[in-house]
């Protein structure tokens, strides 16, 4: 049986807030660039939480989530909401895909937040963003991927790509494995929260109409990068996470020679 519907005035109520808390970020990310990276996590952080509140997203953490030294974290991707989730629970720099750029109002956030973007259709773009992942995770940052490159359903898992899993073994940095799960108010699969194929504004409305989500994010013990190249980073971890949410190795074709650039939709 599906759901009941979030009432028409509670709808308009969450939807104004949410309105208002988005102006908040603009506005809030102005001065972001400015100041030191503790306080930028913390505001992060803060903002994130709070757009979860105003969207009845109920966050609950297992495991230990990370430090800050040299720490990737590796997520299998369902929805827009996996970032804010993800930077509520454990602030970071995400690599996002450069088309979030031209988008209403998030992409002017994203900029100036300083996501990492990628040129997805350009190979040649690869060097670049590992270098500049590089860069942030010796300055201290952490730094979030989608190593699926797109985003599924929530009820399978795709091919984790490698290419973006080489800065990791540049600087000898320490992967986080994060298995994230939507379920709806029934206990399913929460395909409300699932953002494929559709646009960001219909998504904003299919999570709005719900009375609320539950947002699960599960923080694996981390995987030593020393002595491992990209592709068996990418295997172990993408082994860490079907196991987590129990489903199913993607099938993935033999004799691949070299990995798409992955990032999020």
């Amino acid at each position: 049986m599906e759901p009941a519907a979030t009432p028409r005035l509670t709808w308009a109520v969450r939807t104004l807030r949410l309105l208002l808390h988005i102006l908040s970020g603009l506005i809030q990310s102005a001065i972001y660039p400015h100041l030191g990276q503790s306080t930028q996590q913390r505001m992060a952080q803060r903002w994130c939480a709070t757009l979860l509140r105003i969207l009845n997203v109920r966050l609950r953490c297992t495991g230990i989530p990370p430090g800050t030294r040299r720490v990737m974290l590796v997520a299998n991707h369902v929805s827009w909401l996996d970032i804010h989730a993800l930077n509520a629970a454990c602030p970071a720099r995400f690599v996002a895909k450069a088309e979030i750029r031209s988008w209403p109002l998030f992409g002017w956030l994203s900029r100036n937040v300083g996501t990492l973007f990628i040129e997805r259709t350009k190979r040649s773009d690869t060097a670049r963003i590992n270098a500049d992942i590089a860069h942030a995770l010796i300055q201290g940052d952490r730094v979030a991927i989608f190593p699926e490159g797109t985003t599924s359903d929530g009820t399978l898992l795709r091919h984790f790509h490698a290419s973006l899993l080489q800065p990791a073994v540049a600087v000898a940095a320490t992967l986080h494995p994060v298995a994230i799960r939507y379920t709806d108010t029934g206990g399913t699969p929460g395909r409300s929260a699932a953002f494929s194929e559709i646009s960001l504004l219909e998504s904003l409305r299919r999570v709005l109409r719900q009375p609320w989500i539950d947002a699960e994010l599960t923080f694996i013990s981390p995987v030593c990068s020393q002595g491992r190249n990209r592709r068996e980073l990418a295997r172990v971890v993408e082994l860490a996470i079907a196991e987590a949410l129990s489903l199913p190795l993607p099938h993935t074709a033999p004799g691949k020679s070299s990995d798409p650039p992955a990032a999020p939709p």
